[in-house]
């Protein structure tokens, strides 16, 4: 199961932000996908990820919507 963040509407570095927060309360392996309208997103979602030792598993944009997910490294601290 895939857990969302909407932060649509939201601009940098809110995104990362709601995605960090979120990220504290599951454990690892769990999928976060985040909703975004702020083309910054592409960018910062998969460095935050990358930065914390978790992967980017996705990134898609439809109609102006970046989807972007990311499996948290089990053991990693968020």
């Amino acid at each position: 199961m895939t857990e969302t963040v909407d932060a649509r509407g939201l601009r940098c570095p809110l995104p990362v932000i709601r995605l960090a927060a979120r990220a504290k309360e599951l454990p690892g392996g769990a999928e976060i996908s985040v909703l975004a309208t702020d083309p910054a997103a592409q960018h910062d979602v998969p460095a935050w990820a990358r930065m914390r030792g978790h992967e980017t598993v996705s990134a898609t944009e439809s109609d102006g919507v970046w989807t972007l997910t990311v499996r948290l490294r089990r053991g990693i601290p968020t």
